[in-house]
């Protein structure tokens, strides 16, 4: 028996609270993204990708990385596909595919994100990704 729409909808599972982000991210749907966030969430994008640092707010999180990365490739999306959990950390391999807008490359690059979540709400999030290929597709 598994959860009904509404069901996840409302959880505060960490792993579905994690699912609803980038379910949220791949429909580009920013404000559902916000929801998902902690007012002080920490969000790491990792040295050496193109939008290095840690960012603060969900509105700084949209701002900075998403409405970025929607600006700089065309249909970028991360296709999440193995859940790790361990009470409020969950880890997340995934993939990222896009296409360079200044140059027309793609990306197909595995990824791992790991999130913490707490009060169902996202508390910290870290990107670990291949930097030199999104690098390459940059050049």
């Amino acid at each position: 028996m598994g959860l009904t729409d509404t069901d996840f909808a409302a959880s505060t599972a960490p792993r579905d609270v994690v699912r609803r982000q980038y379910l949220a991210s791949a429909a580009g749907d920013l404000a559902a993204l916000r929801v998902t966030l902690a007012p002080d969430v920490e969000w790491t994008e990792m040295a050496g990708f193109p939008l290095a640092g840690t960012y603060r707010t969900p509105e700084g999180v949209t701002a900075n990385v998403m409405e970025r990365l929607g600006a700089d490739w065309t249909d970028w999306t991360a296709h999440d596909d193995t859940y790790v959990v361990d009470g409020e950390n969950v880890v997340v391999l995934a993939r990222y595919t896009a296409t360079n807008q200044a140059t027309g490359k793609p990306i197909d690059v595995r990824v791992a994100h790991h999130f913490t979540v707490r009060g169902g709400l996202i508390v910290r999030f870290e990107q670990f990704v291949d930097t030199a290929k999104v690098r390459e597709a940059m050049a």
